[in-house]
């Protein structure tokens, strides 16, 4: 009898840097600035209509694309939100997390050996992704100090084969927040070559400094292009509840539904209805979230660079990627590892959002969506480094 053996897809890739720097740091009592989850509370509304939601046995199956309330709330908060007229019975799918929205996308409408591109810095999943769903992905890099994206490049990776381009903005690592005229270079291409754009929009409203974020469907031409991905997690502080959700054309949702069904049936049913609440939030709800991140944000910039860390500003999402040069360092990995065994602090390697590790050698990256007071534990022990 043969030995077990993993998959020749298993074998492509490895488990998650993140959450491994997370598992470390929970092993050495560090300061976890690694993996994007909050320490302080989800809003006190939510968590009511989840334990209301409980209590009235809502604890079976929901409809497997989604509980009628939550895509009825999705509806009119894209409304009101971007303008957008979407039909809650034909152009959402509900997913267990946005993590799960993008792969059941992937695996809806992309064919083995289709090519996908994607920026880098990357967030990690997208590879992963693509080797799951069979496909080939081709890395187009953002250009550092401001991540800016040179529109012939990207018109250079397209080929006969690509299916789709794969978008995460506000994005994660880099904290850029692609503007308008950006987006305008890129929906032309996907007009003109016949692509799909998957937007990871998780950070939606997370922006700083007059950024503003913009969805890739409401541009002209663009909603049936589009495969709009995002979740409760970010927004309202839920990352552990694992509720996310697609909106598209009804033809692809109908793709996105039937692969969703057989890869997790349902998200959590009471959860849900509290997604639903959340939704109902006011706008104060909103501007308050954005405030209060970019204060954790300065916070953690300022403390960064008086340690030593060369910082790149972010303008959304909550995480500072850094140039790690000025401590004699030339395996972020390592410096990683040290910084949590040594100094008590986890943030997680440069390497690991590039498709050639060699590119993130002298980048960590950390994340600001903690108290204050945590964020001014991390910036003690960092002063070790001095």
């Amino acid at each position: 009898m043969s030995a077990p053996r993993a998959s020749a897809k298993a074998r492509r890739f490895t488990e998650s840097v993140i959450r491994e720097m997370t598992r470390l740091s929970m092993r050495r009592g560090g300061v976890n600035l690694a993996q994007g989850m909050p320490d302080f509370a989800a809003p006190a509304p939510i968590k009511e209509a989840a334990v209301r939601a409980i209590r009235r046995d809502i604890n079976q199956y929901a409809i497997t694309w989604g509980s009628k309330s939550l895509r009825e709330a999705l509806a009119d908060r894209y409304r009101a939100a971007y303008g957008l007229d979407l039909d809650p019975e034909r152009h959402f799918t509900v997913t267990c997390g946005s993590t799960e929205a993008m792969i059941a996308t992937m695996l809806a409408v992309v064919d083995p050996g289709d090519e996908v591109i994607v920026f880098e810095p990357f967030y990690e999943n997208y590879g992963p992704d693509a080797i799951l769903s069979d496909a080939v992905p081709r890395y187009v890099r953002l250009r550092e100090p401001d991540w800016t994206l040179d529109p012939d490049e990207l018109a250079a990776a397209v080929s006969p084969r690509t299916r789709a381009i794969i978008l995460n903005t506000p994005q994660n690592p880099s904290g850029k927040v692609f503007g308008r005229e950006e987006l305008q270079r890129i929906a032309a291409i996907a007009i003109e070559r016949d692509l799909l754009v998957f937007t990871d929009e998780i950070y939606e409203y997370i922006t700083y400094d007059g950024a503003r974020h913009i969805p890739m469907a409401s541009l002209p031409g663009m909603a049936d292009r589009t495969v709009t991905i995002s979740g409760l997690s970010k927004s309202y502080s839920v990352t552990g509840w694992r509720v996310g959700w697609t909106v598209a054309s009804a033809e692809i949702t109908d793709a996105i539904r039937k692969v969703h069904d057989f890869l997790t049936v349902g998200a959590a049913a009471p959860l849900q209805e509290a997604g639903a609440a959340a939704l109902q939030l006011p706008e104060s709800y909103y501007e308050e979230l954005a405030r209060g991140y970019r204060e954790r944000r300065d916070l953690l910039l300022e403390g960064l660079t008086d340690v030593g860390f060369r910082c790149f500003r972010p303008a959304g999402a909550y995480y500072v990627m850094t140039d790690i040069s000025g401590f004699g360092w030339d395996d972020d990995t390592a410096f990683a590892r040290h910084l949590v065994e040594t100094i008590g602090v986890a943030a997680v390697p440069g390497s690991s959002f590039y498709a050639d590790p060699d590119a993130g050698r002298q980048r960590l990256r950390f994340t600001f969506c903690k108290k204050r007071k945590t964020l001014d534990e991390a910036i003690r022990r960092l002063r070790k480094l001095r």
